[in-house]
């Protein structure tokens, strides 16, 4: 039990803001070369964060006096796609990485999988036939959040999407990868996991 605390807290290190220099990018890169890597630190960081969101599960249903603002979900689902996922996106894959945390095709094939598993992630209309969300948008969201630690209604501006959404973003995409993939990457932690996670740390200083 307690070399698996040990392990969690290295992953837990390697969870925080990463440097914004070139270099550091390169250094980083090179270390998380492999999508298992990426997954394992996706893995343990949710599974923590699916814990704090067990609190929130009480709250349920409308909130009386809540004020509906025209979001234009639309524009948001455009304006992701073109920066992060068009042929020829605006930012390029080393600012993907940077604030996904993960490499472009990882998180591709995270969405597909949930959307194929969870009808939560997949985009509907609503009961006024306003069609919802992307499965991009809410993955999106709840990535930022957990890659940033910040406060949900941060994500309204860019992805249009507002704070009750984004906190139930987080809480299904924890519940979905854990889900999904727990079985595989949760697993204790054996000596190239743990000399991996020290190099990156090291590296980071």
């Amino acid at each position: 039990m307690a070399s698996e605390d040990v392990h969690m807290a290295d992953l837990d290190a390697t969870s925080t803001d990463w440097s914004s220099s070139d270099s550091d990018d390169s250094d980083i890169d090179e270390l998380l070369n492999d999508d298992e890597t990426e997954m394992m630190l996706l893995l343990f960081g949710l599974k923590q964060t699916e814990d704090r969101m067990k609190l929130l599960d009480q709250r349920k249903g409308s909130v009386m006096g809540r004020m509906c603002i025209p979001r234009n979900r639309a524009l948001g689902h455009e304006q992701l796609m073109q920066d992060y996922f068009a042929e020829v996106p605006t930012y390029p894959p080393r600012l993907f990485r940077r604030r996904y945390r993960m490499r472009r095709t990882l998180f591709e094939k995270i969405v597909k999988d949930c959307e194929a598993n969870c009808d939560y992630f997949k985009q509907r209309r609503n009961a006024a036939q306003v069609m919802g969300f992307s499965p991009y948008q809410k993955k999106s969201a709840a990535m930022r959040v957990i890659a940033y630690g910040i406060p949900a209604d941060y994500t309204d501006e860019y992805l249009r999407i507002g704070v009750q959404t984004t906190t139930d973003c987080v809480r299904m995409f924890a519940k979905m990868v854990i889900k999904l993939y727990g079985e595989k990457y949760l697993r204790a932690p054996n000596e190239d996991d743990t000399k991996r996670l020290m190099e990156i740390n090291e590296k980071r200083g």
